[in-house]
C-alpha cells in the first residue's frame, strides 16, 4: 500500500465515524470555530444595512454607500494574496485574532463617528480599507484551520456554510430593526461586539499542531518574494485548481456580476421591495438547504457532482429575465442557492485535501482573489448592457452562461475526474485461479 493509498483509508475511516456521530466533527474547537463563522457572517450581513441608513440619513447618496463598500472589497481583493503568505509563515490563529481586533476597533470608531454624528465620508471609507487589509489577513487562515479541527472536512464545511448562510438571511433583519430601535451607530456597535465574541472563540481554540514541514519558512522580503512565487507555482501545477478558478472568472463577469444588481433593480421595480426581500430570502434558505445536502452526499468526485448542481442555478436569473411572477422566481432563487451552497462544499473541501498544509494557505488565497477578481467587472458592466440590450436579455443571457460554465467545467478532464482524497483505494483484482 502507498502513503497516498494509506491517506485515504484513514480519511475515509475518519468519515464513516463522524457520519456515525463520531466526535470528528462536532468538537469542542470545531463548536468554537463554528459560532465564531457564523458571528462573523452576521456581522458582515449587518453592515451594508448599516453603512447604507447611516449615509443617506447624513446627507450622502449612493455613489457614497458604493464608495464605502468597495474600499472594503478592493482592500482585501488586492491584499489577500499577501495574507496568504503571511498565514503560511505565522500561526493563523494569532492572525485571525490579530485581524478580528483590528476590526473591533475600527467598527467602534466607525459606531462612535456615526452616535455623534461627525459622519465624513472619506474617515468611512479609511476605516472600509482597514477592514478590507485585516479581513486579507484573516481568510486565508480559514483554509487550513477547518482540517486542523475535523477529520470530517466536508462535513465541517457542510456544517460551516449551513451556520453562514442561516446568519446572511438574519443578518439584514437584525440591522433594521437595530436602525430602527436605535440607530445606525447601533449597528455599528453590534458589528464591533461579532468581532469581539469572534475573536474570543478563536482565543478559546486548541488547534493540532501543523507537522514541521507545514510550518513557516524563512525571514526578510526575499524569503517573501519566494514564498509567494512557491505559491503561485504549486497553484499552476494543478490543472483542476486553476481550470475552475479560470472558469470562474467567466462566471462572476458573465453571469454573478450582472445577476445580482440587476435581480434586485428588476424586481423592486416590477414588484416592490417586498418581493425582492422574499426573493433574497429564498436564496438564503436554498444555500442551508445545499449545506444540509453537502453533509449527507458524500460523491467520489466533488468537484463533478459541484459542477452537476452549478446547473440549478439557471433558474434565478432566468425566470426573472424572463418575466416570471414572484412565487417562480423564489423557486428559481431557492434552487440556485442550493446548486451554489453544494458547488462551496465541494470546492472548499476539495481544496482543503488535495494541497498540501504548507501551502494550503497561499492555495487558497489564490482561490479568493481569483474568485472575486472579476466580480466587479461584472457589476460595472450590468448597467451598460442593460442598456444597450435590456435587463431581461442580460438576465436570460446570464442564465445561459451558467449552464455553459457548469458544462465546461464538467468537460475539462482534470476537474470531472479529480477523485476525492480521502475515499478508500480500490480493492486489488484478485489473481486468476491456476
Amino acid at each position: 500500500m502507498t502513503g497516498t493509498d494509506a491517506r485515504r483509508d484513514i480519511a475515509a475511516q475518519d468519515v464513516r465515524k463522524a457520519a456515525a456521530g463520531d466526535p470528528a466533527l462536532w468538537s469542542r474547537d470545531f463548536a468554537l470555530f463554528f459560532v465564531a463563522r457564523a458571528l462573523a457572517r452576521l456581522g458582515d450581513t449587518m453592515l451594508p444595512v448599516a453603512l447604507a441608513a447611516g449615509l443617506l440619513e447624513h446627507g450622502y447618496g449612493a455613489g457614497a454607500v458604493g464608495l464605502a463598500m468597495a474600499s472594503t472589497a478592493a482592500a482585501f481583493a488586492g491584499l489577500v494574496v499577501f495574507g496568504g503568505v503571511i498565514a503560511d509563515r505565522f500561526s493563523t490563529r494569532r492572525l485571525m485574532i490579530g485581524a478580528d481586533l483590528v476590526r473591533l476597533g475600527t467598527q467602534s470608531v466607525a459606531a462612535g463617528l456615526f452616535f455623534t454624528g461627525h459622519v465624513v465620508l472619506w474617515q468611512i471609507c479609511a476605516i472600509g480599507v482597514a477592514n478590507g487589509m485585516a479581513g486579507a489577513v484573516f481568510q486565508p487562515g480559514v483554509a487550513s484551520t477547518v482540517p486542523r479541527l475535523a477529520a470530517d472536512i466536508q462535513g465541517a464545511n457542510g456544517a460551516i456554510r449551513i451556520a453562514e448562510s442561516a446568519a446572511q438571511l438574519a443578518g439584514p433583519a437584525v440591522a433594521g430593526v437595530l436602525v430602527g430601535l436605535a440607530s445606525p451607530g447601533g449597528v455599528f456597535a453590534a458589528h464591533a461586539a461579532t468581532y469581539a465574541l469572534s475573536a474570543l472563540c478563536l482565543l478559546l481554540l486548541r488547534l493540532r499542531p501543523l507537522p514541521a514541514a507545514a510550518r513557516g519558512a524563512g525571514a526578510g522580503p526575499r524569503a517573501f518574494r519566494a514564498d509567494l512565487v512557491d505559491g503561485w507555482r504549486e497553484f499552476r501545477s494543478r490543472a483542476w485548481l486553476w481550470g475552475v478558478i479560470a472558469v470562474w472568472c467567466l462566471y462572476m463577469v458573465a453571469v454573478w456580476g450582472p445577476t445580482v444588481p440587476l435581480v434586485a433593480t428588476e424586481v423592486v421595480q416590477h414588484h416592490g421591495p417586498g418581493a425582492y426581500g422574499l426573493v433574497n430570502s429564498a436564496l438564503g434558505a436554498g444555500t442551508v438547504v445545499g449545506g444540509l445536502l453537502a453533509l449527507r452526499l458524500r460523491p467520489r468526485r466533488m468537484l463533478r457532482a459541484g459542477a452537476v448542481s452549478l446547473f440549478a442555478f439557471f433558474g434565478f436569473p432566468a425566470a426573472v429575465g424572463a418575466g416570471l411572477g414572484v412565487p417562480a422566481m423564489a423557486a428559481g432563487a431557492a434552487l440556485a442557492g442550493a446548486g451554489m451552497s453544494f458547488w462551496g462544499v465541494m470546492w472548499a473541501t476539495t481544496v482543503q485535501t488535495q494541497v498540501p498544509a504548507a501551502v494550503l494557505n497561499r492555495i487558497h488565497a489564490y482561490d479568493v482573489a481569483g474568485s472575486l477578481a472579476m466580480m466587479p467587472v461584472g457589476q460595472a458592466l450590468a448597467g451598460p448592457a442593460a442598456g444597450a440590450l435590456g435587463a431581461d436579455h442580460v438576465l436570460l443571457a446570464a442564465g445561459g452562461v451558467s449552464l455553459a460554465v457548469a458544462a465546461i467545467l464538467l468537460a475539462i478532464p482534470a476537474v470531472r475526474d479529480l477523485v476525492r482524497a480521502d475515499a478508500p483505494a480500490p480493492a486489488p483484482t484478485p489473481a486468476p485461479a491456476p
